[in-house]
């Protein structure tokens, strides 16, 4: 199974990453992919940018050459209300909206809250994917929380950065993946990159989904059209919003100049 859309990845835009947008994509070109989602943490992170850098990706075409190119951001999930640190207002602008939990920004709790707290996250009409939610530091009733992304028609991310950096995560995001298969629920296999040299190595989110026997039609990301398809079915994106390779923020010719003379 190959993943021709790489729904999660970073820039050195934050310190902790190590190569700009430019370097990302022309890496993703190299490797064959169909789309990148560009989706820095939210600001709440540490060393994350600011606000202005999601409110202003419409600086960027959504279509470079053959390559699809998502504006994105994955969001820190801040309280155990659910709240993520990216406001509507920019939401609404961005294609792919990632929800995540990082430790530097939102200490450990029970089982309930942590529950409670992804249960609120998925009604986020903003947010599309569950991020690296495999932690037994923040374990959560995995059946609960599945039936509400399924009812939300969300998904639920593999992500193979996590067994680099939260060795732990390998158990329960086996037993998640083996959920979402039995009940249906959409996944993706992301990298999570970090640098141009994770892009393209999927190689342990692809054993616990080999593992889990996950069906080739609950990923969501093998191919830039299917991953597209559902967000233009599930957020209301007309298709053509991907196919301008002119960034949004230009004014378009010809303008309507008044007749003042």
């Amino acid at each position: 199974m190959r993943f021709l859309a790489e729904t999660h990845s970073h820039t050195s835009i934050s310190p902790h990453a190590y190569h700009s947008i430019q370097e990302m994509i022309d890496k993703a070109k190299d490797l064959g992919l169909e789309l990148l989602s560009i989706t820095n943490h939210g600001p709440h992170t540490p060393d994350g940018p600011h606000e202005w850098h999601f409110q202003n990706m419409k600086a960027l075409p959504r279509k470079i050459g053959d390559l699809y190119l998502l504006h994105g951001v994955e969001a820190n999930i801040i309280d155990m209300n659910g709240t993520i640190d990216v406001r509507e207002e920019v939401l609404k602008r961005l294609d792919l909206v990632i929800a995540s939990i990082h430790r530097p920004t939102l200490a450990p709790g029970t089982v309930e809250e942590h529950t409670n707290t992804y249960l609120k996250v998925i009604q986020n009409p903003y947010v599309d994917i569950l991020g690296h939610c495999g932690s037994p530091d923040y374990s959560f009733d995995i059946d609960r929380v599945l039936i509400e992304v399924k009812k939300q028609d969300k998904i639920v991310e593999i992500n193979n950065h996590t067994f680099s950096t939260r060795k732990a995560s390998l158990e329960n995001c086996l037993r998640i993946a083996k959920r979402c298969q039995e009940m249906g629920v959409k996944m993706v296999v992301s990298t999570d990159a970090h640098s141009i040299y994770e892009l393209g190595k999927t190689h342990a989110a692809e054993q616990v989904i080999a593992a889990a026997g996950v069906d080739e039609e609950l990923i969501m990301n093998t191919t830039a059209e299917k991953f597209l398809s559902y967000l233009c079915k599930r957020k209301g994106f007309d298709r053509a919003r991907f196919e301008d390779e002119e960034p949004f923020g230009l004014p378009k010719l010809p303008l309507d100049i008044p007749d003042i003379f």
